[in-house]
Order: structure tokens, then sequence, then C-alpha cells
């Protein structure tokens, strides 16, 4: 294992909160376990956050998608970061505040596919 990837997954344990960020939007999710071998994180999405850089750039002002209800994902770690307090603690405050209605589930899995096709289509030698 080269020692980039060791220092990144050394940043990563279960149960922790990480974030994928790409353009103007960032996916939250919670690490289930982590596969050095194959470099690959299996998360749990929690949300999706969509910031209007052109208004203001901060997190109360974004687009809150709600994601708990759907799929995990097992993508390569190295597209991560850990996610900040700040941010976690607006995020689920948020999510718990909404509840079931920030937006239908289906538009839900919609946000998801199409965002999972961007960062799949922008980093395909990751993968």
């Amino acid at each position: 294992m080269d020692d980039t990837l060791s220092r990144t997954i050394d940043l990563f344990q279960v149960n922790q909160i990480i974030c994928l960020e790409h353009q103007n939007t960032c996916l939250y999710g919670e690490v289930i376990q982590l596969i050095p071998q194959r470099q690959l994180c299996w998360f749990r999405p929690i949300c999706l956050s969509k910031i209007n850089f052109e208004h203001d750039s901060t997190l109360e002002n974004a687009q809150l998608i709600d994601l708990q209800s759907g799929s995990d994902l097992l993508w390569p770690i190295t597209l991560f970061r850990p996610a900040l307090d700040t941010e976690i603690i607006y995020l689920l405050a948020e999510l718990n505040n909404y509840g079931e209605s920030l937006n239908p589930k289906k538009a839900n899995r919609q946000y998801l596919n199409n965002f999972v096709r961007q960062v799949w289509q922008a980093n395909q030698e990751r993968f």
C-alpha cells in the first residue's frame, strides 16, 4: 500500500462522518467499513448539501437533501475527507428539524444518482 493511501485510510474510522465534495455539492455519510486492500470505503449516505455560491456559501443557506433511507455505497477512499464537526452538527440538527418533509424519497434518490454519476465521470481513473 503506498504511503499516501495509508495516510488517507488512517484519517478514517468506522462510524465517522465523512464528506465527498464535487462542484457545489457535498455528500455526507457514515463510514460502515474500510477496505484498505481495495482502497474502498463502504459508507451510508446521510445527506447532500447543495450550496449556491452566487448568493451565499454558508451551510445555513444550502439546499439539504435527506438520504438517510437510501442505499449504501462502496467508493474509493481517496475521494473523501473527514467532515468537520461544525458541518455535521448543523446538518444533523436540520435533518432532525425537518424530518420527512424535506423532499420526496424518489426525488432524493434521483439527486443522489445524479451526484454519483457526476463524481464518477470526473474521477473515472480512481474507480
